[in-house]
């Protein structure tokens, strides 16, 4: 007899204890919280030390045995506690704090390293060819920590990937009926654990550990086929509900562990942490960069010309807040002289353009309808407009002498406006006074800082990034350098020689010997 399907490199085994506890579930969200806080370190450490392979596959066709050993371990710690806690309800047994493996522990992971791997196709598994099984893990685990984001306009971390999707329900479910029998449904976690064994396959191919493509299958129950032998006289017989997983024969348990103690892990996530803090200020620094550089006309750094209208009687900004606590120069040197540029959409049309204190202008807009720029538009202009109801104003806007800065006329109008402490508004309307405001218009500032800010900002951002990426290097030199640990034991003893059968004994004297008859001796 042969097996019908080979078994997958992404080994899954796990044990259902037997008792469980019918209320420690209630509460195993919060025995947790240190496993999560952890893990939440290791799974920046994670991607960072996945793209670092991604490179080493692409350029040489092999993953550095360190970091696959590090990808790994945090797979098998995720594991142990999701199948601790709510992927699986499977043990009331509280995870180890380590990466390596523990032999008896209920919930085992494991997958050989490969001594080669595809370099093109490491090009396009991760997103294009595991997309039928994202599909997958979306239904069964509803996104999460295996995962690692959420979809790529909104980028976060989450800490359980099984919370919601079919593995929380029926997770729940179960622990209901453990709650008021005692019992875990055998059937339920079979399936359970098929929908868990599904994602970590994929989770393993995604983050690079092997070429072999995950199988559309559903290999239920704990033991994974992987771990059992098929020969000649069939599959050898399964432990019962209860039985660690190390009475499995046939597994070929974990190799040599290599030097993740607790100072290269550390160094590695500190390091990770700085190199996904850096990311901040270069992308920072860069887009100010770019601003400085390729925007910025007569000294001011401009905005994207935007179309504003308003069937009211103005336009005016949202709130301009600036507080320095009386330090002026704050504003002088990162701020500057402001400019704002508008155009009426028929030249002959009067715009009347002012910058006044938001109080002030509230009073003389009360009552008035008009329309109100929000917030900056997603070509970096200056946005749209909420219509507020209302009447007509009092008086023409120039017979106002609140404004601190004010042009008027026909065309295009520039006012131009050195900011200070405060809350201020900035207003566009017709010079009559009359309803019906569309100009075309732009805001400008001469911030005589940026350069400094942006270089600054990639300063900070590569001292970071170098800081991170030499604590990454040195975790991942000293793991790959450093004594190794213990080998655990194999599931089975592997087969030694044959024993030689035992010597016959001697028959009795009064046994008559083969091939003679009696007293044939005489």
């Amino acid at each position: 007899m042969t097996e019908t399907h080979p078994p997958y490199p992404v080994r899954v085994d796990a044990s259902l204890d037997v008792p469980l506890s019918r209320w420690l579930w209630l509460v195993k969200w919060f025995l947790l919280i240190p496993h999560f806080v952890v893990l939440a370190f290791l799974w920046i450490a994670f991607p960072v030390l996945t793209v670092v392979a991604w490179f080493a596959i692409l350029f040489t066709g092999r993953y550095p045995r360190a970091l696959f050993d590090f990808d790994v371990g945090v797979l098998r710690w995720s594991w142990r506690v999701h199948y601790y806690g709510y992927a699986a309800l499977g043990t009331d047994r509280y995870p180890p704090f380590t990466l390596a493996d523990v032999p008896d522990y209920p919930a085992r992971l494991d997958v050989p390293y490969p001594e080669r791997l595809s370099r093109g196709l490491v090009l396009v598994k991760s997103w294009l060819l595991a997309l039928p099984h994202w599909l997958v893990v979306a239904l069964f685990a509803g996104g999460g920590l295996w995962i690692s984001t959420s979809p790529a306009d909104d980028v976060r971390w989450d800490d359980s990937w099984g919370a919601g999707g079919l593995v929380g329900l029926l997770v729940l479910v179960a622990a209901v009926v453990l709650l008021f029998t005692g019992r875990y449904p055998t059937p339920l976690y079979d399936f359970v654990l098929g929908m868990d064994r599904w994602v970590l396959r994929v989770a393993a191919y995604v983050a690079l550990m092997t070429d072999r493509y995950p199988p559309f299958r559903m290999d239920l129950g704990g033991a994974d086929p992987g771990s059992r032998p098929v020969g000649p006289h069939g599959p050898v017989p399964q432990p019962s509900a209860g039985t660690p997983p190390m009475a499995v024969r046939g597994h070929p348990g974990r190799q040599p562990w290599s030097g993740w103690s607790a100072g290269p892990v550390l160094a590695v996530v500190t390091g990770a942490v700085l190199l996904l803090a850096a990311t901040g200020p270069i992308v920072g620094g860069a887009g100010l960069a770019w601003a400085d550089t390729t925007q910025r006309q007569d000294g001011y750094v401009w905005s994207a010309a935007d179309d504003l209208s308003t069937a009211g009687y103005a336009l005016t900004t949202d709130d301009v807040t600036l507080d320095t606590a009386g330090e002026e120069w704050v504003v002088d040197e990162f701020v500057g002289d402001v400019r704002v540029e508008t155009t009426a959409a028929e030249p002959a049309t009067g715009v009347f353009v002012g910058v006044a204190r938001s109080a002030d202008v509230d009073r003389y807009l009360a009552g008035v309808e008009h329309g109100r720029v929000g917030d900056l538009g997603p070509d970096g202009g200056l946005g749209t407009t909420a219509e507020i109801r209302g009447g007509a104003p009092a008086s023409l806007p120039v017979d106002e002498d609140f404004w601190v800065a004010s042009v008027q006329g026909p065309g295009t109008q520039t006012l131009q406006w050195t900011p200070s402490d405060g809350d201020w508004t900035v207003v566009v309307m017709r010079a009559d006074g009359s309803a019906g405001v569309d100009v075309d218009a732009r805001a400008g500032v001469t911030v005589p800082a940026l350069p400094w800010l942006w270089a600054g900002l990639l300063v900070l951002g590569g001292v970071l990034a170098v800081v991170g990426a030499l604590l990454v290097a040195l975790g991942v030199h000293r793991a790959r350098s450093g004594p190794a640990g213990p080998v655990y034991p194999q599931y089975a003893p592997p087969p030694g020689p044959v024993a030689p059968p035992p010597p016959p004994r001697p028959a009795p004297a009064d046994t008559p010997q083969v091939g003679t008859t009696p007293g044939s001796e005489r």
